[in-house]
């Protein structure tokens, strides 16, 4: 959490990514607004494991819930409320990723399935990734059914035979998947801010239901 702090935008900024000078990347909250100056492919999210590469061909809106590039002069973007906004850089092959984790898409294993993709279409390896796990909805707060809950026994083991309704801590959840697929854990930086119990600084679909509103996280190429 101590790599985590707040800009005058309203943006959380995470210290061990900034040291790279080639690199933009921020978590928005609810008063950082459209924060990013620069151009911004999005997605049309599903909460699936799908992953798409934004080339130079990319439409501005394509489906799916993760974005991986190599190419300057863009900034890969998703919106969340509760869900977790996930940043991940490769310093050495200057590739970049940014993924939607909620539930599904956590029990789908999308953050490893975007390592895979980065090994595949850059040569990524795990070693070289810094990874950022951005503010979501927090263990204590996230309870959900027996039924979402056993499908996330392989990472907790204790939730194999639960009953009724259980917590679910989605960013250890992300974690402990990002540490299997071979990320050193020392390079894996988690916000431990919560979408729902800090209702002056996140949206949270959870506490407001109807809400529209969503935070813009977003990873790019500085200067270009």
């Amino acid at each position: 959490m101590a790599s985590f702090y707040r800009d005058p935008q309203q943006v959380y900024r995470v210290k061990e990514l900034e040291r790279l000078e080639w690199l933009e990347h921020g978590f928005g909250t609810r008063g950082s607004g459209a924060w990013v100056a620069g151009e911004l492919v999005t997605l049309r999210q599903i909460h699936s494991d799908i992953c798409v590469c934004a080339d130079a061909s990319t439409s501005s809106m394509p489906v799916g819930d993760a974005l991986v590039s190599n190419t300057p002069g863009r900034f890969l973007g998703i919106r969340t409320a509760d869900c977790l906004p996930i940043l991940m850089v490769d310093e050495r092959r200057r590739a970049i990723a940014a993924v939607h984790a909620g539930w599904r898409g956590t029990a789908r294993r999308i953050a490893p399935k975007v390592l895979e993709t980065l090994a595949a279409r850059f040569a990524s390896r795990p070693e070289d990734l810094l990874v950022a796990i951005g503010p979501g909805i927090c263990g204590r707060c996230y309870t959900v059914g027996s039924e979402v809950a056993r499908q996330f026994h392989p990472w907790f083991p204790e939730l194999a035979l639960v009953r009724g309704q259980t917590s679910l801590d989605l960013a250890e959840a992300n974690r402990r998947q990002i540490v299997e697929a071979g990320v050193p854990a020392g390079r894996i930086y988690t916000a431990g801010h919560c979408s729902f119990c800090q209702p002056e600084d996140f949206f949270s679909c959870r506490r407001d239901p109807h809400t529209p509103e969503r935070m813009l996280s977003a990873i790019g190429f500085a200067g270009e």
